[in-house]
């Protein structure tokens, strides 16, 4: 059995996936780690790291730096599918509690907003090692961010 929590099916539009997608492709933290974009529905994004040397601690877990990373990329852009295309979102605050080490062929966070708000939004964030198609929720937290506009250009 598995402790990934059961989700909404419904994927986002099209538009909002592309947004999400280009978004996402422009961040050089995410493409240095090798994570990707597996999962976006309004209000909820999954963000799968596969396991590999170069992302592990020295005792061959995932490090939690790179768990923390995807979890709170996870949860913005949880939050994007929910807002207009001339805003953006910032990580305001976030907490991370690792429950247990992250093993597995991969690591997969799952941002889901929890209240979306005007200025502020809330998420939660979930990390899930994965082995053998198995889940097991190793790191959970909350997120704070900040709507703002677009850059110009």
């Amino acid at each position: 059995m598995s402790d990934h929590p059961e989700q909404d099916q419904r994927e986002a539009s099209p538009r909002t996936q592309a947004r999400i997608r280009d978004s996402f492709a422009r961040q050089g933290l995410m493409r240095h780690l090798g994570a990707e974009i597996t999962e976006i529905a309004p209000g909820r994004v999954h963000i799968v790291l596969r396991s590999r040397p170069e992302v592990t601690q020295q005792h061959g877990y995932v490090h939690a730096g790179a768990t923390s990373a995807i979890a709170d990329s996870a949860g913005g852009y949880a939050a994007l599918t929910l807002f207009p295309e001339d805003t953006e979102v910032l990580t305001v605050e976030y907490k991370l509690n690792l429950l247990s080490p992250a093993l597995g062929d991969q690591i997969e966070a799952v941002g889901t907003v929890l209240r979306p708000g005007r200025t502020l939004t809330v998420c939660r964030l979930d990390v899930f090692g994965v082995r053998d198609g198995q889940s097991k929720l190793v790191a959970t937290g909350q997120q704070t961010l900040i709507r703002v506009d677009a850059p110009a250009g």
